[in-house]
């Protein structure tokens, strides 16, 4: 399993390349996973919903250098194609790792005080 939760590297690039915009990014991020998380909470006994969701928001974690959240929902993706495994405890692991992750880029846009 992955152990780095948030890499720095990839939140110090995007705050270069993104500028003033950067906060907004932040502020888009929490808000689209906090939507993303809810809706694979609603679909977890859709293994295709879920699949199309977690496909999703690991694009978008693993943008943001959320690396445990990104492979969490890779394995989510992987293993809705097959609808074998007990896709609810892997939700229930997404929703932990993000509920881990928010206060992280809370404090990350406290930093720009807007």
């Amino acid at each position: 399993m992955v152990d780095i939760h948030l890499d720095p590297q990839v939140l110090s690039g995007l705050q270069e390349v993104m500028e003033g915009e950067y906060p907004k990014l932040l502020d888009t991020f929490l808000d689209d996973s906090q939507k993303r998380v809810e809706a694979l909470r609603k679909a977890r006994d859709d293994a295709k919903a879920l699949g199309q969701i977690a496909h999703s928001f690991k694009g978008s974690s693993g943008n943001l250098g959320a690396v445990r959240l990104a492979h969490l929902c890779q394995r989510l993706e992987s293993e809705s194609v097959e609808a074998a495994a007990d896709l609810g405890a892997l939700v229930d692991q997404i929703d932990r790792e993000f509920a881990l992750v928010r206060p992280m880029y809370e404090l990350e846009r406290e930093r720009f005080g807007v």
